[in-house]
């Protein structure tokens, strides 16, 4: 029988660019598909059936393929060939099949068809055509064709994005689900677990935005791409895109410090001399980050200019405070001292400045007031501990004894400094009144 080769091919080259599978890989789901609908309908169960269909000339033939083997690869029935059998231990009995005339054929027959035939060579009897095929016969084809092409789907996908970690992507938003978001990725559907997401962002259905790829798991039957917004390489990439620069590796970002959605902190380098990183990055009045920053919902962000001096570079750290000394400690600490009116600028509100700076710095920063260094310590203001993330993101000021809020130092400098100030218009009151 021969088939319309016109609507053949242009079914195959459909799916094929649809799915974004090989046009072959389309065609052996169709054989394989039709195989079943043979095997079902007029074969034995345990027969292997092929059909192989002819792009040429449109004509489709159906096959019985038979293995080749001999008594030390299977396990041949007694009453049948007990002269030939050889002697096997009971493990090798345990692991070896049963002989099946409807699968198997033994070497020497095999032999007498083709001539080179060797064990397990494949050998391929045809079968008589047949056209007409049931309900029950149908439904197993079309169950056939789905699942190869889906296998054959997901092949694809995951080669496709299996070599991207790390990548940034575009993505609409498609569902959210017990705190998950469902991302369209193209021709995948993406997810971005509750912990990678920024909290203070809503997201909406349809929205158009950038993730970056964390990792992605082809160890289950959907592949899994896992995306993130608040993976601090997210910044990185950003800043690529914006910033040719660093793409060009003329300017290098160093190391990374954020906390998603409310702020972050980059140390960035030139690699070549008479190149300012920070402007660079910057940009002319504040295009480029502001364009990274607008992509984050708003979230400010620091840039800061990388040092091989520790004390440099620590002082550039707590920017927009002002720095005035930078005292070298062991084991990577360092006691930095400000002014009193820059002591609160210099922790940050709940102490996130300070906290930023030393997970960009890895240094433990003891900040101080230039003025009553000792007293702010008694107070406890000062030590801010090496940062370390577990794995849900929390951050580890060290013992318990040592915890602050940040706020309520923040808090008592403005209020001490109020108290100074209305001390004053008293005393000058007086002085009039007088």
């Amino acid at each position: 029988m021969q088939f319309d080769l016109k609507n053949i091919k242009r079914a195959i080259e459909q799916v094929s660019e649809e799915k974004g599978i090989n046009a072959n890989r389309v065609l052996e789901a169709i054989e394989s598909s039709i195989a079943a609908a043979y095997k079902k309908e007029y074969e034995k169960k345990g027969e292997i059936i092929k059909a192989k269909f002819d792009l040429k000339t449109g004509g489709l033939k159906f096959y019985q393929v038979k293995t080749v083997v001999d008594e030390t690869t299977v396990r041949m029935k007694d009453d049948e060939v007990a002269e030939e059998v050889i002697e096997i231990n009971e493990e090798d009995e345990e692991k070896l099949p049963r002989f099946n005339p409807d699968r198997h054929i033994l070497l020497e027959e095999a032999v007498t068809i083709k001539k080179d035939a060797k064990l397990d060579d494949e050998i391929e009897f045809s079968l008589e055509f047949h056209e007409d095929f049931g309900r029950i016969a149908a439904q197993s084809a079309k169950q056939v064709i789905l699942q190869r092409l889906r296998e054959a789907e997901r092949e694809s996908i995951i080669k496709e994005f299996k070599g991207r970690e790390g990548e940034i992507v575009s993505g609409t938003v498609q569902r959210m689900e017990r705190g998950n978001v469902f991302v369209d990725v193209g021709r995948a559907t993406a997810i971005m677990p509750y912990g990678e997401q920024i909290r203070s962002e809503h997201y909406r259905i349809g929205e158009r935005l950038k993730f970056y790829i964390v990792e992605v798991k082809d160890d289950v039957k959907i592949p899994s791409i896992i995306l993130s917004r608040a993976h601090p390489s997210f910044i990185t990439r950003l800043f690529e895109l914006e910033i040719p620069e660093i793409t060009e590796k003329t300017i290098e970002v160093k190391s990374i410090a954020r906390e998603p959605g409310s702020r972050a902190k980059i140390a960035v380098a030139a690699n070549i001399e008479g190149v300012d990183p920070v402007g660079s990055c910057v940009g002319q009045r504040g295009t480029r980050v502001m364009a990274v920053s607008n992509e984050l919902g708003q979230e400010k962000i620091d840039i800061i200019e990388w040092s091989e001096d520790p004390a440099q570079f620590i002082a550039s750290s707590l920017s927009p405070a002002r720095v005035s000394e930078v005292e070298i400690l062991p084991n990577e600490e360092a006691r930095v001292f400000v002014s009193p009116d820059q002591l609160s600028l210099a922790i940050g509100r709940g102490g996130q400045n300070v906290r930023l700076a030393a997970k960009l710095t890895n240094w433990k920063i003891d900040v101080r007031s230039l003025t009553s260094p000792d007293e702010v310590q008694e107070e406890g203001v000062a030590a801010i501990s090496k940062i370390e993330d577990d794995d849900e993101g929390t951050i580890d000021f060290g013992d318990s004894e040592n915890e602050i809020d940040k706020s309520s130092v923040s808090e008592k400098v403005e209020n001490d400094d109020s108290k100074k100030e209305s001390k004053k218009l008293k005393e000058k009151k007086l002085k009039k009144d007088n």
